[in-house]
């Protein structure tokens, strides 16, 4: 303000805009300001003597002094508004609803310039508009009380704004008159320069934002990209990282075509959050792949992830549940480690939930598990889900499932929809504190012309060797039937040879041929009670067998083998149908 002087009139008293303000006239509404201003003013005309009786007792008991304690300069001897000017903090005082200034501090003079006294802060305090503290300082002249607002910025565009340019938590008290009028007549505002605080925190926000972007491209690419899509099944899935943390979890899920028009699905969750839960779950997720072109039974599958669970990482826990399709028995074949269960949802609207998880969660060694099966006929839809999705702070888990069953049995439409709809049913959002994995199945019903392109045969193999020239003759006719072309009829005759030739020599009864074509391909399979698997190898030129599994690999487009449930096995292999 520098040795400028303004005067602006306080109802009949003249007041100096200037370092020396009359300051005792106003009184600032802290807490304990009152109690011993009242204090003050019940020990004036008192003796020194008198005004310790009732004070310094106390004092002498909460600190031990014996003596009593010298008098000392009240707040009115000292010279605030020197105070004032001298503080880092920018202060200011208006007067009124008008807000016109009475006072500002060297330090808000060097921040903004001089501001004259008797003007408006609307009018010459841009920097308190930008911060907007004009609605504030309306609360508390109204109010009575204090207010403060924190980290506010203030982006200058003038030579004098941009030196206090910055960021500054603000706190406007109160100001009455020293009087005792006790009504509230003005506004004093102090500010605190956080800048240093405040780009701290952006540099953390953003810090945690670089964190998280990458924890999460890490956890989607351990994710499948797309979706292998089999031919009898549709399938969907969402993942969602939860939260605004870097912390991603490890929920996974995947979709692995096993040949023979066989699906395996599985969806899982490593406890625990962050990058390494994260690894842990890509790991996981590899090694189901692997596990899963061994074609095993998904108790058997689950058993190698236990054990593995326990070599990548003793610590971390996770559920699972991983099931097969066979789109000739129309059902699921599951095996569940601590997973919640699989719901499916008939065409009519009813929903069945698998039975309780077959198994502890992997990691936790001692356990043999075992398989269960849920019915999957044409038009059902089945849901996969990991525990975001339905658990939520303060409820059962089981009322959260509850919820996820009523919403599926009004989810209709493609899985993709589905999969959406449970989504937004059950209240997940992008400030959702948890991950979630969804993967929605549906067994579509084959209806008119798309119903032409799927057929199954099948030919029981009795009696000796005359069962190969019966089981050739019953594939010509169904191929011929089904319309394929010459060239792939002749070969999946050849392939039917083989095969049936390949398990009379080797196999044991019951056997059985069975004869499939979908859209896109024709399976041929062989079934039989050994379950010796055979393996594809280089026969000499003097070997009089050993080439029927080469032929089969050299003219199909992929081949496999299996054990089945009951004991045996199963050959297959499959022709891509031309476009």
């Amino acid at each position: 303000m520098g040795s400028h002087l303004h005067r602006v009139t306080l109802g009949d008293d003249p007041i100096e805009a200037r370092k020396s303000v009359n300051f005792t006239r106003w009184s600032a509404r802290l807490p304990g300001t009152q109690r011993r201003a009242a204090a003050r003013g019940s020990d004036r005309g008192l003796s020194p003597a008198q005004r310790s009786e009732g004070s310094v007792p106390a004092a002498r008991g909460e600190y031990g002094h014996s003596e009593p304690l010298p008098d000392v300069p009240a707040l009115e001897d000292f010279s605030v508004p020197e105070m004032l000017g001298r503080l880092p903090a920018l202060v200011a005082l208006v007067h009124g609803p008008e807000h016109r200034i009475v006072y500002v501090n060297d330090a808000y003079a060097a921040a903004f310039g001089p501001r004259p006294a008797g003007a408006t802060v609307a009018d010459v305090c841009p920097e308190l508009t930008e911060l907007g503290l004009l609605p504030l300082m309306d609360q508390v002249l109204r109010s009575g009380k204090p207010r403060t607002v924190k980290s506010r910025r203030i982006q200058g565009t003038g030579e004098s704004a941009r030196r206090g340019e910055g960021s500054y938590t603000i706190t406007c008290l109160p100001a009455e008159r020293a009087d005792g009028s006790k009504e509230t007549e003005g506004v004093f505002v102090f500010a605190a320069d956080v800048t240093d605080h405040a780009e701290a925190a952006e540099r953390l926000r953003a810090s945690e934002r670089r964190h998280r972007e990458t924890a999460v491209t890490l956890q989607r690419s351990l994710l499948p990209q797309e979706l292998e899509q089999p031919d009898d099944l549709r399938f969907a899935a969402t993942y969602q990282p939860g939260g605004i943390d870097a912390a991603v979890g490890g929920d996974w899920y995947d979709v692995i075509t096993l040949g023979a028009g066989r699906t395996a699905l599985v969806i899982g969750d490593v406890m625990g959050r962050g990058v390494r839960a994260a690894a842990v779950m890509g790991q996981l997720r590899t090694a189901v792949r692997a596990y899963a072109r061994l074609d095993l039974p998904p108790h058997e599958v689950l058993q190698l992830l236990d054990g593995l669970a326990s070599e990548i990482d003793a610590s971390q826990i996770a559920t699972c549940v991983y099931a097969v399709h066979d789109p000739n028995e129309g059902r699921l074949v599951y095996a569940s480690a601590g997973h919640l269960p699989i719901l499916v949802r008939d065409e009519d609207g009813t929903v069945h939930k698998a039975a309780e998880p077959t198994g502890p969660p992997l990691g936790t060694g001692g356990w043999l598990h075992t398989s269960g099966a849920i019915d999957l006929p044409p038009g059902s839809t089945a849901v996969l889900y990991t525990d975001g999705l339905v658990e939520r702070r303060g409820e059962d888990i089981d009322e959260g499932v509850a919820a996820l069953e009523r919403a599926l049995s009004g989810a209709t439409g493609t899985p993709q929809v589905v999969c959406d709809r449970l989504i937004r049913s059950l209240g997940v959002t992008a400030e959702h504190d948890d991950d979630v994995a969804v993967l929605v199945l549906q067994h579509p019903t084959r209806k008119g012309a798309d119903a032409e392109l799927f057929h199954n045969a099948a030919l029981d193999l009795l009696g000796g060797i005359e069962a190969a020239p019966r089981a050739r003759a019953f594939a010509s006719g169904v191929l011929a039937s089904w319309r394929f072309p010459p060239e792939l009829h002749d070969l999946g005759v050849l392939a039917v040879s083989e095969l049936v030739a390949n398990s009379l020599q080797h196999g044991t009864p019951p056997m059985r041929l069975r004869l499939r074509r979908t859209d896109r391909r024709l399976i041929v399979e062989v079934t039989d009670g050994d379950d010796h698997l055979p393996r594809r190898r280089r026969a000499e030129t003097e070997d009089e067998a050993g080439r029927g599994i080469s032929i089969i690999a050299t003219i199909a487009s992929s081949w496999g083998s299996r054990r089945t449930p009951g004991g045996g096995k199963a050959v297959w292999c499959e022709f891509a149908l031309p476009r």
